[in-house]
């Protein structure tokens, strides 16, 4: 079978299951890191000084300090809140958590394309600022931030072989016990690649995509 080594054969389901758990990963973190990221800049945009110093101190947070540590930080810390021998709770947590900080500042930079005009009208039809935000700001944001939050998302996924330092055993992980197990590390990590060349394309083709339709706008 193309191939492969009999025993690199009878792993594949393994194999399997660890793209399975890294696609799974990758969504659940995707979605906090939107979601995340959404609130995080709102409170950059606000006028009140807490909460704008809570968004930045955030933001540099997450993107001054190493991935890996915010994971160890997450997992240790979910045994104190009664959630302890949750691998893939602390890796969506950690990976999303730390996505965000870079969802918001793609946010941030996008929301200038939104008018002083627009703004104003909301506030004549008696929205507040969170409903200007929400109703008005943000989706013309988000349409606006499209190619660059899909390569962001992109890069989320190559991050998540972080989570093998938790025991999760995720794609990259089930490929280490698979080559402990077949001492064949050329024909599993060929495979374990094209594992993620099968999540990463459709991104990479909707990022053109995206690109492209822009462009001919």
């Amino acid at each position: 079978m193309l191939g492969l080594d009999e025993q690199v054969i009878v792993a594949l389901p393994e194999l399997g299951h660890g793209l399975l758990m890294t696609l799974t990963l990758t969504v659940l973190a995707a979605l906090l890191s939107l979601i995340g990221g959404q609130i995080i800049c709102f409170l950059q945009l606000r006028n009140v000084w807490l909460w704008c110093a809570i968004g930045r101190l955030y933001v540099s947070l997450m993107r001054g300090t190493p991935a890996i540590v915010q994971l160890f930080v997450v997992f240790f810390t979910l045994p104190r809140l009664g959630l302890g021998g949750q691998p893939m709770l602390a890796a969506v947590l950690a990976i999303g958590l730390n996505s965000g900080a870079y969802v918001a500042e793609i946010l941030r930079v996008n929301q200038s394309l939104v008018t002083r005009g627009q703004r104003e009208a909301a506030r004549t039809l008696g929205l507040n600022r969170w409903l200007t935000w929400w109703y008005v700001i943000n989706p013309q944001v988000i349409r606006a931030s499209l190619p660059m939050l899909v390569n962001e998302f992109t890069i989320l996924l190559k991050t998540t072989p972080l989570a093998s330092v938790v025991a999760l055993t995720e794609l990259t992980y089930a490929g280490q016990i698979v080559i402990a197990r077949t001492y064949d590390a050329t024909q599993v990590l060929l495979l374990v690649s094209a594992g993620y060349l099968l999540i990463a394309l459709p991104l990479i083709s909707a990022v053109r995509h995206l690109q492209a339709k822009r462009r001919a706008a």
